[in-house]
Protein backbone atom coordinates (compact mmCIF):
# COMPACT_ATOMS: atom_id res chain seq x y z
CA UNK A 1 0.00 0.00 0.00
CA UNK A 2 1.23 3.42 -1.03
CA UNK A 3 0.42 6.41 1.43
CA UNK A 4 1.14 10.08 1.39
CA UNK A 5 1.19 12.37 4.18
CA UNK A 6 0.09 15.58 2.64
CA UNK A 7 2.02 19.02 3.98
CA UNK A 8 0.01 20.90 6.50
CA UNK A 9 1.20 23.70 8.91
CA UNK A 10 0.26 23.25 12.46
CA UNK A 11 -0.90 26.79 13.19
CA UNK A 12 0.10 28.38 16.81
CA UNK A 13 -1.82 28.55 20.11
CA UNK A 14 -3.57 31.71 19.52
CA UNK A 15 -2.78 33.72 22.08
CA UNK A 16 -4.37 36.79 23.78
CA UNK A 17 -3.20 39.65 22.14
CA UNK A 18 -4.10 43.48 23.09
CA UNK A 19 -7.25 44.22 20.80
CA UNK A 20 -5.85 46.93 17.65
CA UNK A 21 -8.72 47.05 15.54
CA UNK A 22 -8.36 47.02 11.57
CA UNK A 23 -9.70 49.57 9.78
CA UNK A 24 -13.43 49.32 8.70
CA UNK A 25 -13.25 50.60 4.47
CA UNK A 26 -17.03 49.83 4.96
CA UNK A 27 -17.93 49.53 8.15
CA UNK A 28 -16.84 53.40 8.94
CA UNK A 29 -19.62 54.41 6.32
CA UNK A 30 -22.43 51.87 7.84
CA UNK A 31 -24.08 51.76 10.95
CA UNK A 32 -24.90 48.59 12.37
CA UNK A 33 -28.44 49.13 11.46
CA UNK A 34 -27.40 48.44 7.64
CA UNK A 35 -26.16 45.33 8.17
CA UNK A 36 -29.82 44.13 9.50
CA UNK A 37 -31.69 43.60 6.36
CA UNK A 38 -33.62 40.69 6.25
CA UNK A 39 -33.69 40.49 2.07
CA UNK A 40 -30.56 39.01 1.58
CA UNK A 41 -30.92 38.82 -1.79
CA UNK A 42 -33.02 41.70 -2.49
CA UNK A 43 -36.51 40.78 -4.06
CA UNK A 44 -35.15 37.24 -4.84
CA UNK A 45 -35.11 36.45 -1.08
CA UNK A 46 -37.01 33.74 0.12
CA UNK A 47 -38.72 33.29 3.32
CA UNK A 48 -38.29 29.91 4.42
CA UNK A 49 -36.02 28.13 7.99
CA UNK A 50 -36.93 24.63 6.97
CA UNK A 51 -34.58 21.93 5.48
CA UNK A 52 -35.38 23.22 2.18
CA UNK A 53 -34.42 26.53 3.08
CA UNK A 54 -31.46 26.36 0.59
CA UNK A 55 -33.60 25.08 -2.24
CA UNK A 56 -36.58 27.81 -3.80
CA UNK A 57 -36.45 29.62 -6.42
CA UNK A 58 -35.52 33.34 -7.18
CA UNK A 59 -39.00 34.39 -5.92
CA UNK A 60 -39.48 37.12 -8.98
CA UNK A 61 -39.07 34.24 -11.79
CA UNK A 62 -41.27 33.89 -14.64
CA UNK A 63 -43.37 31.11 -15.10
CA UNK A 64 -41.64 30.10 -17.89
CA UNK A 65 -38.25 30.20 -15.57
CA UNK A 66 -39.73 28.68 -12.87
CA UNK A 67 -40.30 25.45 -15.03
CA UNK A 68 -36.73 25.52 -16.35
CA UNK A 69 -35.44 25.62 -13.19
CA UNK A 70 -38.13 22.55 -11.93
CA UNK A 71 -35.81 20.67 -15.18
CA UNK A 72 -32.42 21.78 -14.14
CA UNK A 73 -33.00 20.94 -10.50
CA UNK A 74 -33.77 17.23 -11.65
CA UNK A 75 -30.66 17.54 -13.60
CA UNK A 76 -29.07 18.70 -10.13
CA UNK A 77 -30.63 15.86 -7.79
CA UNK A 78 -30.83 12.78 -9.72
CA UNK A 79 -27.77 10.55 -9.70
CA UNK A 80 -25.96 9.58 -13.04
CA UNK A 81 -25.57 6.28 -13.98
CA UNK A 82 -22.87 3.97 -16.28
CA UNK A 83 -23.19 3.86 -20.44
CA UNK A 84 -24.75 2.34 -22.22
CA UNK A 85 -27.74 2.38 -20.23
CA UNK A 86 -31.77 2.89 -20.81
CA UNK A 87 -31.88 5.98 -19.26
CA UNK A 88 -29.97 8.24 -22.02
CA UNK A 89 -30.42 11.15 -20.56
CA UNK A 90 -28.49 10.64 -17.51
CA UNK A 91 -25.79 7.92 -18.82
CA UNK A 92 -22.24 8.20 -19.13
CA UNK A 93 -21.01 8.15 -15.01
CA UNK A 94 -17.06 8.28 -14.58
CA UNK A 95 -15.42 6.01 -15.20
CA UNK A 96 -13.53 7.51 -12.58
CA UNK A 97 -15.60 10.24 -10.48
CA UNK A 98 -16.56 11.29 -7.05
CA UNK A 99 -20.23 11.46 -6.82
CA UNK A 100 -22.22 10.12 -8.83
CA UNK A 101 -25.03 14.12 -8.97
CA UNK A 102 -24.33 17.16 -7.55
CA UNK A 103 -26.60 16.88 -4.76
CA UNK A 104 -24.58 14.18 -3.29
CA UNK A 105 -21.69 17.33 -2.12
CA UNK A 106 -24.72 20.24 -1.78
CA UNK A 107 -26.86 18.28 -0.06
CA UNK A 108 -30.40 20.14 -0.48
CA UNK A 109 -28.11 22.64 -2.00
CA UNK A 110 -26.12 23.25 1.12
CA UNK A 111 -22.93 22.52 2.24
CA UNK A 112 -20.88 19.18 2.66
CA UNK A 113 -18.69 18.42 5.92
CA UNK A 114 -15.56 16.37 6.32
CA UNK A 115 -15.69 12.64 6.81
CA UNK A 116 -15.98 11.56 10.57
CA UNK A 117 -13.79 7.79 9.83
CA UNK A 118 -12.48 5.84 7.65
CA UNK A 119 -14.92 4.16 5.20
CA UNK A 120 -17.45 7.40 6.26
CA UNK A 121 -19.76 7.50 2.97
CA UNK A 122 -20.07 11.56 3.54
CA UNK A 123 -19.29 13.28 -0.05
CA UNK A 124 -18.27 16.16 -0.28
CA UNK A 125 -14.83 16.55 0.18
CA UNK A 126 -12.49 16.01 -2.10
CA UNK A 127 -8.88 16.60 -2.58
CA UNK A 128 -7.38 18.82 -5.73
CA UNK A 129 -3.85 18.04 -6.59
CA UNK A 130 -0.88 19.50 -8.71
CA UNK A 131 3.12 19.85 -9.26
CA UNK A 132 4.49 22.98 -9.81
CA UNK A 133 5.71 23.92 -13.55
CA UNK A 134 8.89 26.23 -12.93
CA UNK A 135 8.52 26.68 -17.08
CA UNK A 136 5.74 29.17 -16.54
CA UNK A 137 5.82 31.39 -14.01
CA UNK A 138 4.81 28.52 -11.19
CA UNK A 139 1.70 28.09 -12.61
CA UNK A 140 0.51 24.43 -10.92
CA UNK A 141 -0.03 21.15 -14.08
CA UNK A 142 -1.78 17.73 -13.47
CA UNK A 143 0.16 15.05 -12.05
CA UNK A 144 0.87 12.27 -13.74
CA UNK A 145 -1.42 9.84 -14.19
CA UNK A 146 -3.65 11.03 -11.75
CA UNK A 147 -4.60 14.69 -13.31
CA UNK A 148 -5.66 17.48 -10.86
CA UNK A 149 -8.13 15.61 -8.30
CA UNK A 150 -7.75 12.47 -6.67
CA UNK A 151 -11.13 10.57 -8.03
CA UNK A 152 -11.82 7.59 -5.28
CA UNK A 153 -14.64 6.11 -6.69
CA UNK A 154 -15.04 4.07 -9.91
CA UNK A 155 -16.95 1.77 -12.41
CA UNK A 156 -16.76 -1.99 -12.48
CA UNK A 157 -13.87 -2.78 -14.12
CA UNK A 158 -12.14 0.86 -13.84
CA UNK A 159 -9.87 1.27 -10.49
CA UNK A 160 -10.20 4.42 -8.34
CA UNK A 161 -7.33 6.42 -8.16
CA UNK A 162 -7.14 6.03 -4.43
CA UNK A 163 -8.25 6.83 -1.09
CA UNK A 164 -7.89 9.19 1.73
CA UNK A 165 -8.18 9.75 5.66
CA UNK A 166 -8.67 13.05 7.52
CA UNK A 167 -6.75 13.15 11.09
CA UNK A 168 -6.79 15.88 13.65
CA UNK A 169 -4.37 17.19 15.74
CA UNK A 170 -6.58 19.29 18.71
CA UNK A 171 -4.42 23.04 19.11
CA UNK A 172 -5.66 24.60 22.32
CA UNK A 173 -6.08 27.92 23.19
CA UNK A 174 -7.77 30.52 25.18
CA UNK A 175 -9.95 33.80 25.23
CA UNK A 176 -8.68 36.95 27.21
CA UNK A 177 -11.41 36.35 29.85
CA UNK A 178 -9.80 33.05 30.34
CA UNK A 179 -12.26 30.57 28.55
CA UNK A 180 -10.43 28.01 27.30
CA UNK A 181 -11.18 26.65 23.31
CA UNK A 182 -9.43 23.57 21.18
CA UNK A 183 -8.91 23.58 17.60
CA UNK A 184 -8.56 20.67 15.17
CA UNK A 185 -5.65 21.12 12.53
CA UNK A 186 -6.42 18.80 9.93
CA UNK A 187 -3.96 15.75 8.18
CA UNK A 188 -4.17 14.46 5.22
CA UNK A 189 -3.38 10.54 4.82
CA UNK A 190 -3.41 9.65 1.28
CA UNK A 191 -3.44 5.59 0.66
CA UNK A 192 -4.47 2.95 -2.38
CA UNK A 193 -2.72 4.66 -4.98
CA UNK A 194 -3.55 2.99 -7.58
CA UNK A 195 -0.96 3.88 -10.88
CA UNK A 196 2.27 4.85 -8.65
CA UNK A 197 3.41 7.20 -5.76
CA UNK A 198 3.26 10.95 -6.18
CA UNK A 199 5.83 13.21 -7.03
CA UNK A 200 7.58 14.34 -4.13
CA UNK A 201 6.85 17.59 -5.36
CA UNK A 202 2.94 17.44 -5.19
CA UNK A 203 0.58 19.83 -3.90
CA UNK A 204 -2.47 18.59 -2.51
CA UNK A 205 -5.54 20.70 -1.36
CA UNK A 206 -9.02 19.53 0.38
CA UNK A 207 -12.40 21.51 -0.88
CA UNK A 208 -15.28 21.10 0.84
CA UNK A 209 -18.81 21.81 -1.37
CA UNK A 210 -20.16 24.57 -0.10
CA UNK A 211 -24.09 25.81 -0.32
CA UNK A 212 -24.77 27.01 -3.53
CA UNK A 213 -27.27 29.69 -3.15
CA UNK A 214 -27.65 33.05 -4.56
CA UNK A 215 -24.68 32.15 -7.68
CA UNK A 216 -26.25 34.06 -9.98
CA UNK A 217 -26.71 37.09 -8.09
CA UNK A 218 -22.41 36.75 -7.17
CA UNK A 219 -22.23 36.49 -11.09
CA UNK A 220 -24.36 39.78 -11.59
CA UNK A 221 -21.82 42.17 -9.13
CA UNK A 222 -20.23 44.55 -11.48
CA UNK A 223 -16.50 43.73 -12.36
CA UNK A 224 -15.84 47.35 -11.65
CA UNK A 225 -17.08 47.09 -8.34
CA UNK A 226 -14.91 44.53 -7.44
CA UNK A 227 -11.88 46.66 -8.88
CA UNK A 228 -12.85 49.08 -6.79
CA UNK A 229 -12.86 47.15 -4.05
CA UNK A 230 -9.11 45.63 -4.53
CA UNK A 231 -5.95 47.12 -2.82
CA UNK A 232 -3.44 44.54 -3.67
CA UNK A 233 -0.94 47.15 -2.41
CA UNK A 234 -2.54 48.00 1.08
CA UNK A 235 -2.76 51.83 -0.33
CA UNK A 236 -4.87 52.59 2.70
CA UNK A 237 -2.38 51.22 5.33
CA UNK A 238 -5.41 49.55 6.45
CA UNK A 239 -4.01 45.76 6.78
CA UNK A 240 -6.15 44.21 4.46
CA UNK A 241 -4.82 43.75 0.52
CA UNK A 242 -7.44 42.15 -1.52
CA UNK A 243 -6.94 41.03 -4.57
CA UNK A 244 -8.54 40.13 -7.62
CA UNK A 245 -7.71 36.76 -9.67
CA UNK A 246 -7.71 37.08 -12.50
CA UNK A 247 -8.73 33.82 -14.60
CA UNK A 248 -9.18 32.58 -18.50
CA UNK A 249 -13.33 32.54 -19.51
CA UNK A 250 -12.70 29.26 -21.90
CA UNK A 251 -16.35 30.48 -23.27
CA UNK A 252 -15.65 33.99 -24.09
CA UNK A 253 -12.08 33.42 -24.41
CA UNK A 254 -10.58 36.00 -22.57
CA UNK A 255 -9.40 37.08 -19.07
CA UNK A 256 -11.91 37.91 -16.72
CA UNK A 257 -12.05 38.59 -12.95
CA UNK A 258 -12.99 35.52 -11.04
CA UNK A 259 -15.36 35.33 -8.53
CA UNK A 260 -15.83 31.06 -7.88
CA UNK A 261 -14.54 28.51 -5.93
CA UNK A 262 -12.40 28.83 -2.80
CA UNK A 263 -9.34 30.59 -4.35
CA UNK A 264 -11.53 32.63 -7.04
CA UNK A 265 -10.36 30.63 -9.58
CA UNK A 266 -12.77 30.06 -11.77
CA UNK A 267 -14.76 32.83 -13.77
CA UNK A 268 -18.35 31.77 -14.71
CA UNK A 269 -21.20 29.46 -13.37
CA UNK A 270 -21.06 27.70 -17.08
CA UNK A 271 -17.62 27.18 -16.03
CA UNK A 272 -17.89 26.14 -12.72
CA UNK A 273 -20.91 23.96 -13.33
CA UNK A 274 -18.96 22.05 -16.23
CA UNK A 275 -16.23 21.64 -14.32
CA UNK A 276 -17.54 19.92 -11.58
CA UNK A 277 -19.77 17.61 -14.10
CA UNK A 278 -16.24 16.54 -15.08
CA UNK A 279 -13.93 16.24 -12.14
CA UNK A 280 -16.22 15.00 -9.79
CA UNK A 281 -18.98 12.67 -11.41
CA UNK A 282 -16.97 12.58 -15.13
CA UNK A 283 -19.55 13.87 -17.41
CA UNK A 284 -18.17 15.54 -20.51
CA UNK A 285 -20.09 18.34 -22.02
CA UNK A 286 -19.46 20.97 -25.13
CA UNK A 287 -16.73 22.76 -22.82
CA UNK A 288 -15.38 20.19 -21.26
CA UNK A 289 -15.73 17.43 -24.15
CA UNK A 290 -12.51 15.46 -23.03
CA UNK A 291 -13.30 12.45 -20.50
CA UNK A 292 -11.29 12.69 -17.68
CA UNK A 293 -9.26 9.78 -17.87
CA UNK A 294 -5.36 10.87 -17.44
CA UNK A 295 -2.50 9.06 -19.29
CA UNK A 296 -1.70 5.80 -17.94
CA UNK A 297 -5.30 5.25 -16.72
CA UNK A 298 -5.90 2.10 -20.28
CA UNK A 299 -8.90 0.75 -18.32
CA UNK A 300 -10.73 4.20 -18.19
CA UNK A 301 -9.91 5.47 -21.44
CA UNK A 302 -11.70 2.66 -23.00
CA UNK A 303 -14.85 2.52 -21.36
CA UNK A 304 -18.11 3.09 -23.01
CA UNK A 305 -19.23 6.44 -22.73
CA UNK A 306 -22.85 8.12 -22.37
CA UNK A 307 -22.57 10.47 -26.20
CA UNK A 308 -20.49 13.10 -27.21
CA UNK A 309 -20.99 15.12 -25.16
CA UNK A 310 -22.79 13.39 -22.75
CA UNK A 311 -24.06 16.77 -21.16
CA UNK A 312 -25.75 18.34 -24.42
CA UNK A 313 -25.74 22.40 -24.28
CA UNK A 314 -29.73 22.78 -23.94
CA UNK A 315 -29.24 20.31 -20.72
CA UNK A 316 -26.44 22.31 -19.35
CA UNK A 317 -28.47 25.90 -19.79
CA UNK A 318 -31.28 24.31 -18.22
CA UNK A 319 -29.24 23.36 -14.94
CA UNK A 320 -27.20 26.30 -15.19
CA UNK A 321 -30.28 28.67 -14.60
CA UNK A 322 -31.34 26.39 -11.56
CA UNK A 323 -27.97 27.12 -10.26
CA UNK A 324 -27.84 30.76 -11.09
CA UNK A 325 -31.44 30.98 -9.83
CA UNK A 326 -31.27 29.57 -6.42
CA UNK A 327 -32.77 32.19 -3.93
CA UNK A 328 -31.00 33.01 -0.92
CA UNK A 329 -33.10 32.83 2.60
CA UNK A 330 -34.30 36.05 4.65
CA UNK A 331 -32.34 37.44 7.44
CA UNK A 332 -34.02 36.93 10.47
CA UNK A 333 -34.13 38.13 13.99
CA UNK A 334 -33.32 41.58 13.10
CA UNK A 335 -35.42 43.32 15.84
CA UNK A 336 -33.62 41.00 18.27
CA UNK A 337 -30.94 43.04 20.90
CA UNK A 338 -28.96 40.79 20.68
CA UNK A 339 -28.69 40.21 17.04
CA UNK A 340 -28.27 44.13 16.98
CA UNK A 341 -25.36 44.27 19.22
CA UNK A 342 -23.68 41.55 17.30
CA UNK A 343 -23.96 43.99 14.14
CA UNK A 344 -22.25 46.25 16.06
CA UNK A 345 -19.25 43.93 16.88
CA UNK A 346 -19.04 42.81 13.52
CA UNK A 347 -18.24 46.15 12.68
CA UNK A 348 -16.19 47.08 15.55
CA UNK A 349 -14.04 43.99 14.98
CA UNK A 350 -13.49 44.53 11.24
CA UNK A 351 -15.14 41.52 9.72
CA UNK A 352 -16.92 44.32 7.72
CA UNK A 353 -13.39 45.13 5.16
CA UNK A 354 -13.87 41.36 3.71
CA UNK A 355 -16.87 40.76 4.31
CA UNK A 356 -18.46 43.63 2.42
CA UNK A 357 -22.44 43.48 3.66
CA UNK A 358 -23.97 45.17 0.52
CA UNK A 359 -23.64 45.25 -3.23
CA UNK A 360 -26.54 46.65 -5.52
CA UNK A 361 -26.28 43.95 -9.19
CA UNK A 362 -25.68 44.86 -13.03
CA UNK A 363 -27.60 43.59 -15.88
CA UNK A 364 -28.14 40.13 -15.80
CA UNK A 365 -29.74 38.35 -18.28
CA UNK A 366 -32.43 36.66 -16.11
CA UNK A 367 -34.23 40.15 -15.16
CA UNK A 368 -34.96 38.55 -11.56
CA UNK A 369 -31.24 39.06 -10.65
CA UNK A 370 -30.89 42.48 -12.41
CA UNK A 371 -30.34 45.80 -10.16
CA UNK A 372 -30.98 44.02 -6.61
CA UNK A 373 -29.47 45.82 -3.55
CA UNK A 374 -28.34 42.27 -2.09
CA UNK A 375 -26.18 41.89 1.42
CA UNK A 376 -24.02 38.72 0.70
CA UNK A 377 -21.03 39.87 2.96
CA UNK A 378 -18.37 39.37 0.84
CA UNK A 379 -15.81 40.65 -1.63
CA UNK A 380 -15.09 38.05 -3.74
CA UNK A 381 -11.48 39.06 -3.54
CA UNK A 382 -8.36 37.61 -2.50
CA UNK A 383 -6.81 37.70 0.93
CA UNK A 384 -3.79 35.93 2.56
CA UNK A 385 -5.16 34.10 5.41
CA UNK A 386 -2.12 33.29 6.82
CA UNK A 387 0.22 29.67 7.83
CA UNK A 388 -2.77 28.13 9.53
CA UNK A 389 -5.19 27.91 6.88
CA UNK A 390 -2.64 27.99 3.70
CA UNK A 391 -2.62 24.82 1.18
CA UNK A 392 0.52 26.07 -0.28
CA UNK A 393 -1.03 25.35 -3.64
CA UNK A 394 -1.46 28.04 -6.21
CA UNK A 395 -4.35 28.73 -8.11
CA UNK A 396 -4.00 30.52 -11.16
CA UNK A 397 -3.14 34.04 -9.43
CA UNK A 398 -3.85 32.98 -5.88
CA UNK A 399 -1.07 31.98 -3.69
CA UNK A 400 -1.14 29.12 -1.65
CA UNK A 401 -1.84 30.93 1.55
CA UNK A 402 -4.74 33.04 -0.11
CA UNK A 403 -8.22 32.63 -0.01
CA UNK A 404 -11.71 33.94 -1.58
CA UNK A 405 -14.16 35.53 1.53
CA UNK A 406 -16.92 33.55 1.17
CA UNK A 407 -20.18 34.91 1.67
CA UNK A 408 -21.54 34.16 4.99
CA UNK A 409 -25.36 35.04 3.77
CA UNK A 410 -28.08 31.92 4.77
CA UNK A 411 -24.99 30.90 7.44
CA UNK A 412 -27.46 30.51 9.94
CA UNK A 413 -29.72 27.92 8.34
CA UNK A 414 -26.37 25.39 7.87
CA UNK A 415 -27.36 23.31 10.95
CA UNK A 416 -31.55 23.02 9.95
CA UNK A 417 -30.79 22.36 6.43
CA UNK A 418 -27.73 20.39 6.32
CA UNK A 419 -27.52 18.92 10.14
CA UNK A 420 -23.89 20.20 11.10
CA UNK A 421 -22.14 23.93 11.36
CA UNK A 422 -18.20 22.53 9.89
CA UNK A 423 -16.94 25.62 7.81
CA UNK A 424 -13.71 26.38 6.34
CA UNK A 425 -12.65 25.77 2.97
CA UNK A 426 -11.78 21.97 4.62
CA UNK A 427 -14.59 21.60 7.07
CA UNK A 428 -12.21 21.91 10.41
CA UNK A 429 -14.23 24.26 11.61
CA UNK A 430 -16.81 22.72 14.38
CA UNK A 431 -18.94 26.04 14.41
CA UNK A 432 -18.81 29.63 13.98
CA UNK A 433 -16.39 30.37 16.86
CA UNK A 434 -13.91 28.07 15.47
CA UNK A 435 -14.10 29.35 12.08
CA UNK A 436 -13.35 32.98 13.23
CA UNK A 437 -10.45 31.88 15.18
CA UNK A 438 -8.89 29.72 12.57
CA UNK A 439 -8.59 33.51 10.73
CA UNK A 440 -4.93 34.73 10.44
CA UNK A 441 -2.74 37.16 7.66
CA UNK A 442 -4.83 40.07 6.91
CA UNK A 443 -7.79 39.02 9.24
CA UNK A 444 -5.85 38.40 12.01
CA UNK A 445 -6.35 41.72 14.28
CA UNK A 446 -9.86 41.03 13.60
CA UNK A 447 -9.37 37.32 15.14
CA UNK A 448 -7.62 39.05 18.23
CA UNK A 449 -10.73 41.72 18.74
CA UNK A 450 -12.81 38.27 18.90
CA UNK A 451 -10.35 36.95 21.58
CA UNK A 452 -10.38 40.20 23.26
CA UNK A 453 -14.43 40.72 23.17
CA UNK A 454 -15.76 39.84 26.76
CA UNK A 455 -18.13 36.51 26.51
CA UNK A 456 -21.07 38.74 25.82
CA UNK A 457 -20.40 40.60 22.79
CA UNK A 458 -18.84 37.35 21.90
CA UNK A 459 -21.90 35.44 22.00
CA UNK A 460 -23.74 38.51 20.45
CA UNK A 461 -21.56 38.39 17.31
CA UNK A 462 -22.21 34.56 16.76
CA UNK A 463 -25.65 35.53 17.24
CA UNK A 464 -25.43 37.64 14.14
CA UNK A 465 -24.19 34.98 12.43
CA UNK A 466 -26.68 33.04 12.76
CA UNK A 467 -29.11 35.08 11.72
CA UNK A 468 -27.60 35.66 8.50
Amino acid sequence: MSTYRARTSLALCVVCLASVLIGCTFGTDQSAEALLNENLGGDTTAFATNRNAFSHSARNLTREQRRTFEVGDSFFEQNWVSAPASTDARDGLGPTFNAQSCSSCHVLDGRAKPPAHQGDPERGLLLRLSVPNSEHGGEPESVPNYGFQLQDRALNGVEPEGAFDVLYIEVPGQFADGEPFTLLQPQYVIRDLAFGDFPPDVMVSPRIAPAIIGMGLLEAIETSDLLGLADPDDVDADGISGRVNMVWDDHHQRAVVGRFGWKANVATLMQQSMDAFLEDIGITSDLRPVENCPEGQAHCSSTPNGGTPEMPTERAEKLLLYVRAIAVPAMRNTDDPTVRNGAAQFISAGCASCHVPTFKTGSSDIEALSHQTIHPFTDLLLHDMGPGLADYRPDQSASGTEWRTPPLWGLGLLEVVNGHTRLLHDGRARNFTEAILWHGGEARESRDAFINMSKEERDALIAFLRAL
